[in-house]
């Protein structure tokens, strides 16, 4: 099973959007989540479990819920409102009101909804070997029995050309917010072996 990133995504009674990320257990290799765009405003982006997958294909992936219970599902970017304490104010935005009572702005944190210990890939994310820049993130390839990732494929224009570089995910050292770390080199990249990947569709 492939999770395309920034494929359309449709609930049983309709589309409802794109994915634009995964969500990856770093301990276990598990992708436990992806991330949907909402088609329509406010253009809200969901948090959904891969539980919800029917199937997939190189450009769509469907669900098997509608959109009531999409709709309902957590929000991946969470809002996080802070009004300030007055000590300290000269540095934080404020209106000033008649008689001169001091308002101050309420401030807006955004935060990924994020599962605990668990990492958010996007669509994009450069990908670094362990001597230098050697592409970007374009999907992940899932084992569908146990939802194991087994594979990261890098976008078009790498190094390799068109090449389709599949890199098994024991090469990945670590990932964070906007890269993944290869444990190989740009010369181990280029000698590894073409991995079989089923992309229901695509021709």
């Amino acid at each position: 099973m492939d999770i395309p990133l920034h494929a359309d995504v449709w609930c049983t009674d309709g589309s409802c959007g794109k994915s634009n990320s995964v969500i990856i257990n770093p301990i276990t290799e598990e992708v436990t989540h992806f991330v949907v765009k909402e088609k329509d405003f406010p253009y809200d982006d969901r948090l959904v479990p891969v539980s919800n997958i029917a199937e997939t294909s190189s450009d769509k992936i469907k669900l098997n819920c509608d959109w009531n219970v999409f709709i309902n599902l957590p929000k991946f970017i969470k809002d996080e409102f802070i009004i300030p304490d007055s000590s300290g104010y000269e540095d934080i935005p404020q209106t000033m009101l008649l008689p001169y009572a001091l308002v101050l702005s309420t401030m807006t944190i955004e935060h990924e909804n994020i599962p605990p210990n668990e990492l958010a890939v996007h669509r994009g994310s450069q990908v670094n070997a362990t001597d230098g820049q050697v592409g970007k993130v374009d999907e992940f390839v899932v084992e569908p029995k146990n939802g194991h990732i087994t594979h990261m494929i890098l976008s078009e224009g790498h190094l390799w050309g068109k090449k389709e570089i599949s890199i098994p995910v024991s090469k990945i050292d670590h990932i964070d917010r906007d890269n993944v770390y290869l444990k190989i080199n740009k010369s181990e990249i280029e000698s590894l072996p073409t991995y079989p990947i089923s992309r229901p569709g695509r021709k």
